[in-house]
């Protein structure tokens, strides 16, 4: 029974991330991202669900983005490479403040070496520094600005859960 909820739970986590990605395809994929589904980040410090969850959510997100031709192959192995990472360093992160952190310069560092490198080397000569900024700003607004007031509600949830 333990191993069944524990799935379930991956499950829920996977499919609100893929959700709440497709859901907003114009802000979601591309070199300025403002995924909602990103405030999801904060979940591996509240449960281990969260690594695998938020993983496998963001795999089924870009494989549909290259289906749909919104993305490329490359995010789905750098993209959701990005979130793994984020997540388990999440998992260890015990200050609340910077829970949101790892997900902000891991999907920085990676997905803007993914634009600069792998995307768009042909194409328009754009910065590293500019492609590291531009995905850190859209994963700071997004990871802070709704993932702080997601993780003050998940706090209140289980302060209510623990009295209860």
């Amino acid at each position: 029974m333990k191993k069944t909820s524990y799935l379930a739970r991956c499950a829920m986590i996977a499919a609100a991330y893929a959700v709440l990605t497709l859901a907003f395809p114009a802000l979601s994929y591309g070199p300025i991202q403002l995924r909602v589904s990103e405030a999801l980040c904060i979940l591996p410090f509240f449960m281990k669900e969260g690594v695998v969850g938020l993983t496998v959510g963001c795999l089924l997100a870009n494989i549909v983005g290259v289906s749909f031709g919104v993305t490329l192959p490359w995010d789905v192995v750098i993209g959701t490479a990005a979130t793994l990472i984020a997540a388990l360093v999440t998992r260890k992160t015990r200050i609340k403040w910077l829970v949101p952190l790892p997900t902000v310069i891991s999907n920085a560092v990676l997905v803007g070496a993914m634009l600069t490198y792998i995307i768009l080397p042909d194409g328009e000569a754009v910065p590293l520094w500019y492609n590291i900024l531009t995905v850190g700003i859209g994963e700071l607004i997004v990871c802070y600005g709704l993932g702080i007031p997601f993780f003050v509600l998940m706090k209140k949830m289980r302060r209510k859960r623990d009295e209860g």
